[in-house]
C-alpha cells in the first residue's frame, strides 16, 4: 500500500447543468492529487455534456463517459466497472464537497494503519430552498464496527446511507452493484458494505455538501416507484436480522421510519387512501416497540403524537413540525 494510491471519483450526470460546473471545480481542486475523476453522462439534454467535455480538454485525469439515460444506479456501475483506483467515492453532480474531501477521508483510513477498507464523513446539508445549511455531524472522529454502523444508520444517528461521502477499497464492490432501475439504490448497497468490515473510520465532520433541491428524487412528487424504499428498506432488515437477530429493533426502526417517510410524500396526493392506510397499519402495528426503544430519534415519537390525533391533524403538524426544523 502506497501513501498517495490512486482515487477514483465517480461522477454519475444528468441533467444538472446549474449546479455542475460548481460540483466539477470542487473536485479538480482537491488536495489529493492522485485521481481518477469518471464523469458518467447518462443521456443528458441540458448541455451538461458540452460542460464535461469542456472540463475534459483541461484536465488529463477525467474519463468522461457519453450515454443513453440509464439511471443513476447504471451510471454508478458503469464507473465501477471502469474505475482503475485502490479507492472509490461517488460525488452526485449537483453536490459539491470541501478541497479535503479526499485527503479526510483517505487519512482516516491511513490513521487505521490501513486496517479499515472504509472511511465516511458527515453531510452539510444545503437547503436550498431556505438557503439554509445544517451540519450533520458533531465533529467527532472515531473507529466503529460495520455492526455499529449499520445501527446507527437505522437510527438516523451520524451515519447515513447514501453512497456518496465515503471512501472505500475497490474490493469491497467486487460483487456489489446498485440495483438498476430501481429508486433509493442507495439503501440496498451500502449496509453490504458495512456488513464487511470489521472497521469503519468515521469522520463526523461535514466535508461533503448535500443540495436538497425540490425536484430531485427523494423531495419530487409522489409516484407509486416511490414504495421501493419499503421494498428496499424491508430487504436490508432481512439481511441484517438474519446476521443480527440483536439489530432487529433497529432494523424495524428503520422500516417505520420508511413508512413514515412515504406517508409524508402521499399528504397532497389524491386517491392515495388505500396505500396510506397499509402505512399506518404497518406503524401503529410497531407503535409499541419503537416508542418503548430508548434509541428511538425523537422526531418518530413526535410523528407518531401527531398521527394518534388523526391524519388531518398530523398533516398540518407535520408541516408545521418541518418549518420550525427549517427543512422546508
Amino acid at each position: 500500500m502506497t501513501n498517495n494510491p490512486l482515487i477514483s471519483v465517480i461522477v454519475p450526470v444528468y441533467n444538472v447543468k446549474h449546479y455542475l460546473k460548481k460540483c466539477l471545480d470542487s473536485i479538480i481542486n482537491q488536495s489529493y492529487n492522485n485521481l481518477e475523476i469518471i464523469i458518467i453522462d447518462d443521456g443528458s439534454t441540458d448541455g451538461s455534456g458540452k460542460i464535461i467535455d469542456d472540463y475534459n480538454n483541461n484536465d488529463s485525469r477525467i474519463k468522461i463517459v457519453h450515454q443513453k439515460n440509464g439511471g443513476l444506479s447504471h451510471a454508478r456501475n458503469v464507473g465501477l466497472d471502469m474505475m482503475q483506483g485502490e479507492y472509490v467515492t461517488f460525488i452526485d453532480s449537483d453536490d459539491f464537497v470541501t478541497p479535503d474531501y479526499v485527503s479526510y477521508l483517505f487519512n482516516l483510513i491511513k490513521k487505521t494503519n490501513f486496517q479499515a477498507k472504509l472511511s465516511l464523513c458527515s453531510l452539510m446539508n444545503h437547503y436550498s430552498k431556505t438557503n439554509k445549511d445544517v451540519n450533520s455531524g458533531n465533529g467527532i472522529r472515531e473507529i466503529l464496527t460495520g455492526k455499529e454502523c449499520i445501527e446507527m444508520m437505522c437510527y438516523h444517528n451520524l451515519v447515513d446511507t447514501c453512497a456518496y461521502s465515503k471512501l472505500a477499497k475497490k474490493e469491497l464492490y467486487n460483487d456489489i452493484k446498485f440495483p438498476e432501475g430501481k429508486l433509493f439504490e442507495d439503501i440496498a448497497t451500502t449496509y453490504r458494505l458495512f456488513l464487511r468490515c470489521d472497521q469503519v473510520a468515521c469522520g463526523f465532520e461535514p466535508k461533503y455538501y448535500y443540495n436538497v433541491r425540490s425536484n430531485s428524487i427523494v423531495t419530487s412528487k409522489f409516484s407509486k416507484s416511490k414504495l421501493q424504499l419499503l421494498e428496499m428498506t424491508d430487504k436490508m432488515a432481512n439481511t441484517v436480522n438474519d446476521i443480527y437477530p440483536e439489530l432487529s429493533n433497529a432494523t424495524l426502526r428503520r422500516r417505520v421510519y420508511a413508512r413514515f417517510s412515504t406517508l409524508n410524500q402521499t399528504l397532497n396526493v389524491k386517491k392515495a387512501q388505500n396505500i396510506q392506510r397499509d402505512l399506518i397499519n404497518f406503524i401503529k402495528e410497531h407503535k409499541s416497540t419503537i416508542l418503548n426503544d430508548p434509541k428511538t430519534p425523537q422526531r418518530d415519537r413526535i410523528a407518531y403524537a401527531l398521527l394518534s390525533l388523526g391524519l388531518p391533524f398530523y398533516k398540518v403538524g407535520w408541516k408545521i413540525y418541518e418549518k420550525v426544523k427549517g427543512v422546508k
